[in-house]
């Protein structure tokens, strides 16, 4: 990666005209294939001289070691097609991702927490759908912090490209806690925010299957995976031709090193599996393949995941639901599979012996990535004792299915059942939870409604403190 030009496609979504003109760039510039990114961006396989690329300005091309400009990612790619919040629909995506105008340094992630295609706490700025339509709990995890943390206030649709901005701003004053963040936008810029009243709730879904032709509803919806990640330019420029015929506007790029066109008309079925007979492109790779995640043009990892795939394939094991990622010692924490496998730093050679790579297994906890939380499972393991390591996961991850909850739910569940009482607003059904407290207007957590002042106003609708009805919450 550090020798590759990336292109960046705001929250992995671009029109078919777009996508075109991209591979008549990589063309010209002497390539007959395009990569795609784990931040959902668009890679140039290949090294390309700079003053090349100063002729195609209405390109955001970012070029290796000199450029930090980060993509934006998004869930997008998985709306309308998997599990999602009802209020966040595609074009209330994009109506969000058109106010990133600015070039973003920091990661920032905007998804919907009940789909699995993309992952949620990969960013620096994760913004994650609430229930309440249109609000976004923030979850931040700055450069130098070890853990996301989250933001007290749920964050308007239309204010998230602002505080966003106003994060990196920051970053100068190195706050070292999510309340000083939250105190520096405050002070920075006017938001719309609302209370917090109950905790991010992330259901579990299995890793989908995301290739092959699938209907939904009244049209199909394509995904297509090439395990070399080198899409060839002829084949993309016809068919976004295809695209422009039947009226889809937009194409989105997943984080899986794949991509998902949406809305292909029943009628022309057959049009798209004339496409793809005729460039020889298969469309039905097994699960094996498809829930893998490899660093851009490793040939290490690629052969490494080819010896794995081909030991689950012989002994007819199943991985469906699973993900796996292979990274090594100098590769970013930020892990979204649901095992890992970690490929260790060579010590130095003595004499004239072999020193053998080693590998680290690590899984998820509960095998959902989500958790972020690690378990290692095994250290300094041979290249050899990996297939039935693997095995032993995938058969205890079946063996739990069903059971995701953590030991400290499960002993919650045994005791009493626990009442707690909330107060909500009659007017707009606005929860105010002690737990929470209301930092939209500067209440601390574990401050009982009784004690708040007699001016207090719902922090969405503004009705007065009397409108407050008392409810009973059972834990």
């Amino acid at each position: 990666m550090e020798k590759l030009n990336r292109l960046i496609v705001n929250g992995g979504v671009l029109s078919p005209g777009e996508l075109k003109h991209i591979c008549e760039v990589a063309e010209e510039l002497g390539m007959n294939a395009i990569s795609f990114g784990s931040r959902q961006d668009i890679i140039f396989p290949k090294d390309i001289d700079e003053n090349k690329l100063s002729s195609y300005d209405t390109l955001k091309i970012i070029t290796p070691l000199k450029d930090r400009i980060q993509n934006v990612v998004s869930s997008y790619v998985a709306s309308d097609i998997f599990h999602n919040t009802s209020w966040l629909t595609s074009s209330r995506y994009l109506y969000v991702l058109e106010q990133f105008k600015y070039e973003p340094k920091l990661r920032i992630n905007i998804t919907d927490p009940k789909q699995r295609l993309v992952p949620l706490f990969t960013g620096n700025i994760n913004f994650i759908a609430s229930e309440y339509e249109d609000y976004w709990y923030l979850y931040v995890r700055l450069p130098k912090w070890r853990k996301n943390k989250m933001y007290p206030a749920l964050v308007y649709s239309w204010d998230l490209h602002k505080v966003a901005n106003v994060i990196e701003k920051i970053l100068i004053e190195e706050p070292e806690t999510i309340e000083t963040v939250f105190e520096l936008v405050n002070d920075a810029i006017t938001t719309n925010n609302r209370t917090v009243d109950k905790p991010l709730e992330v259901p579990f879904h299995p890793f989908p299957y995301y290739e092959g032709m699938n209907r939904r509803g009244d049209k199909y919806w394509l995904g297509l995976y090439w395990r070399n990640n080198l899409y060839d330019t002829e084949f993309l420029k016809e068919m976004c031709d295809l695209c422009y015929e039947n009226k889809i506007g937009k194409i989105s790029i997943t984080p899986w090193k794949s991509f998902i066109v949406k809305g292909i008309p029943v009628a022309s079925k057959l049009d798209w599996e004339k496409l793809l007979g005729r460039f020889g492109i298969n469309v039905r790779h097994s699960m094996l393949e498809l829930n893998w995640h490899l660093p851009v043009n490793d040939d290490d990892a690629m052969s490494l995941k080819k010896y794995l795939v081909a030991n689950f394939d012989q002994n007819d094991i199943s991985t469906y639901g699973l993900s796996f990622g292979i990274t090594n010692y100098i590769s970013n924490p930020y892990h979204f599979t649901a095992i890992v496998i970690e490929k260790n730093r060579k010590p130095e050679a003595i004499g004239d012996f072999v020193i053998r790579d080693s590998y680290n297994l690590l899984h998820a906890k509960n095998f959902d990535p989500n958790t972020q939380e690690y378990i290692m499972y095994v250290q300094d393991v041979d290249k050899i004792e990996l297939p039935g390591l693997l095995m032993e996961l995938s058969k205890l991850y079946f063996e739990q299915l069903g059971t995701e909850k953590d030991t400290t739910t499960q002993k919650k569940e045994k005791k009493e059942v626990i009442e707690d009482e909330i107060y909500q607003c009659s007017e707009c059904l606005t929860v105010y939870n002690k737990e929470y407290g209301d930092v939209t207007q500067h209440i601390a957590p574990n401050t009982p409604f009784e004690d708040l002042p007699d001016s207090y106003e719902c922090s969405v609708c503004q009705a007065p403190k009397e409108s407050f009805e008392k409810k009973v919450l059972v834990k």
